[in-house]
């Protein structure tokens, strides 16, 4: 008998519970295992969930500890807390980072064959941290990255051009976070890069709606957050993509964080760049034949996560 496809989700918070959602919506598990330190949010979260079961596809659901994640083909992190008014990056990481050390020790303690996927804030940084923290081969601690970010920018850019953003091909790569990279010199439309998209089809995107295209994708969650609280549908969606990419082996491209180890000079520091996903997590990192002022940006966007990776060597 086939082993069921487990995914277990540590982090109840909006994100988490966001994601729950998507993923019981798409199909893609047959068991979804909710833990969270708050276990009677867990439990509720379980049974709204469960009731949305006749509508859509027969999973098992529940409320577990680190002992359910066994089994699991890819446990998903979004635990952790936001940033508070006053409060410094650093002290936002150092916080997340000791949350952390607390948890991926006990997943990879019940789980040591699955996959970590990364979805708590700063995710870059946490990513590495949880790779140092777990053990685990590189290849299968992954974080959510520019997933997000890149499906801000399509978004944008199709609204710009006034085409299906499924039509747009693009990439934000580096940090999830102000230092990311708009990889302008690929971006294209039907196989069209943008001048010569823009010189065949009567269309116009200044240097200055560029920037301000990317001024808006890399900004959104400041925006958002300042409409609502919080950032989750759409992070909850990129997630599920992640996720579906793996459990169905789909060697999809897409961008995520994972530990880079040479392009581009860059190493021992997670960022984002296309990656193609499968079964057993990270099977390739694609290195992009970026103009040079993009690979500039791209190191200093290594070198903004390296000086904070350096600040919690302590921790990890």
């Amino acid at each position: 008998m086939a082993k069921p496809n487990r995914v277990a989700i540590v982090g109840l918070g909006n994100v988490g519970a966001s994601f729950a959602y998507t993923l019981l919506f798409r199909g893609l598990a047959s068991e979804i295992v909710l833990i969270d330190a708050n276990a009677a949010k867990a439990e509720g979260e379980a049974m709204d969930l469960n009731h949305a079961v006749p509508f859509t596809h027969s999973t098992r659901i529940w409320a577990g500890d680190y002992s359910h994640c066994a089994g699991a083909a890819v446990t998903v992190i979004t635990a952790g807390v936001a940033q508070k008014p006053g409060e410094s990056r650093l002290d936002l990481v150092k916080k997340n980072a000791r949350i952390f050390a607390s948890i991926v020790p006990e997943v990879v303690k019940h789980n040591p064959d699955g996959i970590l996927l990364i979805a708590t804030n700063p995710v870059d940084v946490l990513t590495y941290v949880a790779w140092k923290l777990s053990g685990l081969p590189p290849k299968r601690v992954i974080g959510s990255g520019t997933i997000l970010d890149t499906a801000r920018f399509r978004y944008l850019l199709s609204q710009h051009f006034d085409v299906d953003a499924r039509s747009v091909h693009g990439f934000i790569i580096g940090e999830h976070g102000d230092s990311e990279v708009p990889v302008w010199s690929l971006t294209n439309i039907a196989g069209m890069r943008l001048p010569e998209y823009i010189k065949h089809n009567d269309a116009d995107c200044s240097p200055e709606q560029m920037e301000q295209i990317f001024a808006q994708t890399r900004d959104a969650a400041y925006q958002i957050i300042e409409r609502k609280g919080a950032t989750f549908y759409a992070i909850a969606a990129g997630m599920m993509r992640i996720t579906e990419a793996i459990l169905r082996d789909q060697s999809t491209v897409l961008s995520v964080s994972s530990l880079v180890k040479g392009h581009y000079g860059i190493d021992d520091v997670c960022l984002s760049l296309p990656t193609i996903l499968h079964r057993g997590g990270v099977e390739r990192v694609i290195h992009l034949e970026l103009s040079g002022d993009e690979e500039r940006k791209l190191k200093n966007s290594a070198r903004v996560l390296q000086e904070t990776i350096t600040e919690l060597k302590e921790l990890i």
